[in-house]
């Protein structure tokens, strides 16, 4: 009998299409006294890897300066066979290129406006586009590079369990 972390293992695509469906991550970095600093992010997707952005001064980005080493926690679900995530560790590449920042934000801005359908043109005013214009000369972008993938998909559990899924 396979073992239940073997069974609730998400494929390569179920991983993607829980990326793309979620719009918040708990990132992790690394503190200077090595405890873990947590926050939740809005995030996207850049060529299937996880974007975000902040201030350049903040905690998470003064932790990434001194250590680029990541976690990035994206789960959903309430009750036990409805839990699903994806737990990447990684490495985060920092964009500093104002452009660059710019488009990662504009994405993001996608994600905080309204979803990801749509666009953030379409918001009266342009005033999202105004505000990541403003915010991008304060901040970085991030694109995190996947070291490690763990997921799971406790919904495939509930069928062995005789639960509907």
């Amino acid at each position: 009998m396979p073992k239940q972390r073997d069974r609730v293992k998400m494929t390569p695509d179920a991983v993607g299409q829980l990326l793309a469906s979620s719009r918040k991550v708990q990132l992790a970095t690394i503190s200077p006294d090595g405890w873990p600093h947590l926050v939740t992010m809005y995030y996207t997707l850049v060529g299937g890897r996880i974007a975000f952005w902040t201030y350049r001064t903040s905690q998470k980005a003064l932790n990434l300066s001194r250590d680029p080493r990541i976690s990035c926690l994206v789960e959903t679900g309430e009750a036990y066979f409805d839990l699903r995530g994806v737990l990447i560790q990684g490495v985060a590449e920092t964009i500093t290129d104002p452009d660059e920042v710019y488009e990662i934000g504009l994405a993001i801005g996608e994600v905080v406006g309204g979803g990801r359908a749509g666009s953030v043109d379409s918001l009266p005013g342009g005033a999202v586009n105004e505000y990541v214009a403003s915010a991008a000369r304060k901040r970085y972008a991030y694109l995190v590079e996947p070291r490690r993938v763990i997921s799971w998909d406790h919904t495939k559990l509930a069928v062995t369990a005789g639960q509907a899924p």
